[in-house]
Protein backbone atom coordinates (compact mmCIF):
# COMPACT_ATOMS: atom_id res chain seq x y z
CA UNK A 1 0.00 0.00 0.00
CA UNK A 2 2.49 2.68 1.01
CA UNK A 3 2.92 5.62 3.27
CA UNK A 4 2.36 8.27 0.09
CA UNK A 5 5.57 9.57 0.50
CA UNK A 6 7.73 7.05 -1.43
CA UNK A 7 7.13 8.35 -4.42
CA UNK A 8 7.40 12.04 -3.67
CA UNK A 9 10.70 11.59 -2.25
CA UNK A 10 12.14 9.14 -4.41
CA UNK A 11 11.56 11.56 -7.39
CA UNK A 12 12.66 14.80 -5.58
CA UNK A 13 15.94 12.84 -4.23
CA UNK A 14 16.86 11.96 -8.23
CA UNK A 15 15.76 15.46 -9.51
CA UNK A 16 18.69 16.72 -7.42
CA UNK A 17 20.53 14.03 -8.11
CA UNK A 18 20.98 12.10 -5.08
CA UNK A 19 21.83 8.83 -3.83
CA UNK A 20 20.22 7.29 -1.11
CA UNK A 21 23.28 7.32 0.42
CA UNK A 22 24.07 10.89 -0.37
CA UNK A 23 20.23 11.90 1.04
CA UNK A 24 20.60 10.69 3.83
CA UNK A 25 24.06 11.99 5.10
CA UNK A 26 22.65 15.55 3.56
CA UNK A 27 19.20 15.00 5.92
CA UNK A 28 21.32 13.56 8.74
CA UNK A 29 18.64 10.75 8.32
CA UNK A 30 19.74 7.03 8.64
CA UNK A 31 20.13 4.98 5.07
CA UNK A 32 17.71 2.54 7.07
CA UNK A 33 14.86 5.20 7.15
CA UNK A 34 15.20 6.78 3.82
CA UNK A 35 15.21 3.25 1.86
CA UNK A 36 12.01 2.41 3.91
CA UNK A 37 10.87 5.51 3.15
CA UNK A 38 11.18 5.41 -0.07
CA UNK A 39 9.99 1.73 -0.03
CA UNK A 40 6.44 2.97 1.31
CA UNK A 41 6.88 1.73 4.95
CA UNK A 42 3.38 2.36 6.63
CA UNK A 43 4.42 3.48 9.99
CA UNK A 44 7.00 6.73 9.63
CA UNK A 45 7.63 9.04 12.26
CA UNK A 46 6.47 11.82 11.60
CA UNK A 47 9.40 14.26 12.54
CA UNK A 48 11.56 12.05 10.39
CA UNK A 49 9.36 12.46 7.82
CA UNK A 50 9.65 16.32 7.99
CA UNK A 51 13.20 16.32 8.41
CA UNK A 52 13.59 14.24 4.85
CA UNK A 53 10.76 16.88 3.34
CA UNK A 54 12.81 19.79 4.75
CA UNK A 55 15.32 18.89 1.85
CA UNK A 56 13.20 19.66 -0.10
CA UNK A 57 11.44 22.65 1.11
CA UNK A 58 8.16 21.46 2.22
CA UNK A 59 6.72 20.52 5.80
CA UNK A 60 3.72 17.47 6.31
CA UNK A 61 1.36 17.98 9.10
CA UNK A 62 -2.10 16.45 10.72
CA UNK A 63 -5.06 17.95 9.04
CA UNK A 64 -8.62 17.64 11.17
CA UNK A 65 -10.92 16.04 8.86
CA UNK A 66 -13.96 17.63 9.30
CA UNK A 67 -16.10 15.25 10.97
CA UNK A 68 -19.73 15.78 10.61
CA UNK A 69 -20.96 13.78 13.08
CA UNK A 70 -18.96 15.66 16.03
CA UNK A 71 -18.55 19.31 14.78
CA UNK A 72 -19.82 21.82 17.45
Amino acid sequence: MGNGFEKFIKEQRKKYNMTQEDFALKSGLGLRFVRELEQGKETIRLDKLNQALEMFGYFAAPIKMKDSDNDE
